[in-house]
């Protein structure tokens, strides 16, 4: 019986690995149809911001409350993962608490530390679950912001009830584990008490040996094919951003916020009128300006659309869709990574090419009326816990409908064609533009 446990443990360590590995293959070569931008500058910096933003988690702390909460989740999934090794190993030897020797009496405080975190765990994902259910967040609600109908919202409670049901598999596992080792069984070597599994233990006391390992091992089972299950979710998930979060923040812009891309062959055409450059004869003119599809932005632009937490701190801080337009930063974000999955889908049906659907980012997924309404003020890149840049692709999106299709607002026009006679906004020329200082007493 127990070798037939290690080989359907094996196959499904296989099976996890394989599902995992081919999605990962799938994301990488949606972000690689980005255009190439060079981000390796100066690694220590970005070494540094990485360590204090995704490991450190410093602008989660902007709320400090949520700060410690979501930290304990976030410890509790790297550190708890340690005791994942062990049951593993375990899975795939047939052994048992296999660490418990090599240890000695420091395992059982170990274990305590673990369990600690596990309850840590439990606790934040509770209080989680009744801000998004019971306080209702306004910036977590689909009521209020469009983009969280439907499977956004349910994914966000989905991964907590789930993270809440592992907890409490583990701590069972430990409790029913920590009586048979009472009673002597011969599978569960005696290890000591651990802090928190103990106080479940009068829910096993009364249960018959028999029964008891049955119900250990299905509290092992749950929680490992949980943690593989888990495993695999994630790929799908927006919780993505638990593995995306380190390399998105070290290749994040390190120019000050406010400073925009300028076009290199906009900047010659206006410098050769102006007389300050000589017209260079076979110069090249790209095919169009801008970005009308993911693979006009760069790949740092998809990356940043797979670490989306979805938590809408930048549509709460977003003063467009304040005043009631139709922008959310958060949705320009999900939206392109609805692309992304749609171009992946077509991939995976055409032996890894894309094969042209007729549709494109800008109009089929994100409105001409949203990348409008952006007064490119950053709030939503300063309010980012893991700096993503959504104003980068609205700008970019923008230069399309602009330069591209000719489709700006009959104001912006009248702006740009008075910048382009008067140098100025306003519809008057250079020369009387200190009129208004005439009538003034000195």
């Amino acid at each position: 019986m127990e070798i037939v446990q290690q080989i359907l443990f094996i196959l499904l360590v296989g099976l996890t690995g394989r599902l995992v590995a081919r999605r990962a293959g799938v994301i990488s070569k949606t972000i690689r149809l980005g255009r190439d931008e060079d981000r390796t500058d100066q690694p220590e910096r970005r070494l540094a911001m990485m360590l204090r933003i995704a490991f450190g988690q410093k602008k989660m702390f902007d709320k400090p409350l949520i700060g410690f909460l979501h930290l304990a989740v976030y410890l509790g999934f790297i550190l708890i993962n340690v005791e994942v090794l062990e049951i593993v190993i375990d899975g795939i030897f047939g052994t048992h608490r296999v660490f418990a020797p090599l240890f000695g009496k420091f395992y059982a405080l170990l274990i305590s530390f673990f369990e600690f975190l596990a309850v840590s765990v439990l606790v934040a994902c509770v209080i989680f679950l009744i801000r998004r259910s019971i306080v209702k967040v306004p910036r977590l609600q689909p009521a209020r912001h469009r983009e969280m109908n439907g499977w956004p919202a349910l994914d966000g409670k989905l991964i907590l009830i789930f993270e809440i049901v592992l907890m409490i598999a583990i701590l069972s596992m430990n409790a029913a584990d920590s009586v048979l080792q009472a009673r002597g069984h011969a599978h569960y070597p005696p290890t000591g008490n651990f802090l928190f599994s103990q106080f479940l233990k009068p829910l096993f006391v009364n249960i018959n040996t028999g029964s008891l390992v049955v119900i250990e091992r299905f509290a092992w089972w749950f929680h490992i094919i949980g943690i593989f299950m888990f495993a695999v979710y994630v790929t799908y998930s927006k919780h993505l951003h638990i593995i995306l979060a380190f390399p998105n923040t070290y290749f994040a812009k390190l120019v000050p916020k406010g400073k925009m891309d300028n076009m290199p062959v906009i900047t010659n055409e206006v410098r050769i009128m102006l007389g300050l450059e000589q017209p260079q004869e076979g110069a090249a003119v790209p095919d169009h300006f801008g970005a009308k599809d993911i693979q006009d932005l760069s790949w740092k632009n998809l990356m940043d659309a797979y670490s989306c937490t979805e938590c809408g701190r930048c549509t709460a801080a977003c003063p467009a869709n304040i005043t009631g337009k139709k922008l959310s930063p958060r949705k320009i974000m999900m939206d392109t990574r609805d692309r992304l999955e749609d171009v992946g889908r077509n991939m995976l049906a055409n032996n890894g090419q894309f094969v042209e659907d007729g549709k494109q980012l800008i109009g089929d997924y994100i409105l001409e009326e949203e990348i409008l309404a952006c007064t490119t003020c950053n709030a939503c890149v300063q309010e980012c816990p893991v700096l993503i840049n959504p104003l980068d692709i609205i700008l970019q999106l923008r230069k399309y409908k602009i330069m591209d299709e000719a489709k700006a607002p009959a104001s912006w026009n009248a702006m740009f064609q008075n910048l382009d006679t008067n140098q100025a906004p306003w519809k008057f020329s250079p020369g009387d533009r200190l009129n208004w200082t005439q009538n003034l007493q000195s």
